[in-house]
């Protein structure tokens, strides 16, 4: 993730477009069988001269999925949904985006006169097929938003689903390797994906801009042939200039902790 450490003012979203971190490339035969479509949904509104307001989503769809639990955990952060057709989740995604842009025009005017200049407000929500590849299907999701102030919000989760067993990929069905090992690892990995942040001298170091002492394992975890990565969020151990960090543990760092029946399936020798 490219950023300044110079604070500015913009939609977070755009950000996206240029986070390119480890994108996964390991897609196999069994992956051309798989249906997959998406839905987006982009629109705005001016809520008057002083303010317009953007909403963005993007849902993957998976129509040869079936099983209730997976589908769940798939679209976890569609709350409440129940119909994961195209249609169930078209209607659920324009009835998140009225409530958004509800919840904004129908606010107090008064306070909208202390803006500085006219402002574009944005919510945007996407998800984003990282890779398919031994019927391991990997996510992405990615949130921002902005309204007001000096720069917006932004976050990811990633999630990997076992559509063999139907559930979501523990850490726990990966590797037994003690936490204590695992903090190690991640804090000597830090500076091997640089984020792109730089200053007045040049590039800057990931580990230069940690706020915590000791890196701890997330569930924001994928994986490809080669290693198993740890996605944070801007603030989730490091500066906001810092963007998002990823770090890689190798599979042969986790040499002797690995569940047989996932390294098996992976080919890791």
């Amino acid at each position: 993730m490219k950023s300044n450490v110079l604070p500015i003012l913009f939609s977070v979203s755009f950000l996206f477009t240029a986070c390119q971190k480890t994108d996964l490339k390991t897609e196999n035969k069994s992956a051309e069988k798989f249906a997959k479509d998406s839905l987006k949904v982009n629109d705005s509104v001016k809520v008057n001269e002083k303010l317009s307001l953007k909403y963005e989503s993007k849902v993957l769809l998976f129509p040869s999925i079936t099983d209730k639990s997976l589908l769940d955990s798939i679209y976890y952060d569609k709350k409440g949904i129940s119909d994961f057709s195209k249609q169930g989740l078209t209607s659920f995604i324009e009835k998140e985006k009225n409530n958004y842009f509800s919840s904004l025009k129908g606010r107090d005017e008064d306070w909208m006169k202390d803006l500085p200049n006219p402002q574009t407000w944005d919510s945007s929500s996407l998800m984003k097929l990282k890779s398919l590849s031994d019927d391991f299907l990997q996510i992405e999701y990615m949130f921002s938003s902005y309204e007001g102030g000096a720069h917006g919000n932004y976050g990811f989760a990633n999630r990997v689903f076992d559509l063999k067993n139907n559930k979501k990929v523990q850490l726990t069905d990966i590797t037994s390797i003690k936490t204590l090992k695992l903090q190690e690892l991640l804090k000597k990995n830090i500076n091997k994906i640089p984020s792109g942040t730089t200053d007045d001298k040049g590039n800057v170091k990931n580990s230069d801009m940690l706020l915590v002492d000791v890196i701890p394992a997330n569930n924001n975890f994928y994986f490809d042939d080669k290693n198993l990565y740890f996605h944070y969020s801007p603030y989730e151990i490091a500066a906001f200039a810092a963007g998002d960090i990823v770090i890689p543990v190798s599979w042969q760092e986790l040499k002797g902790t690995l569940n047989p029946q996932f390294a098996e399936r992976m080919k890791i020798q």
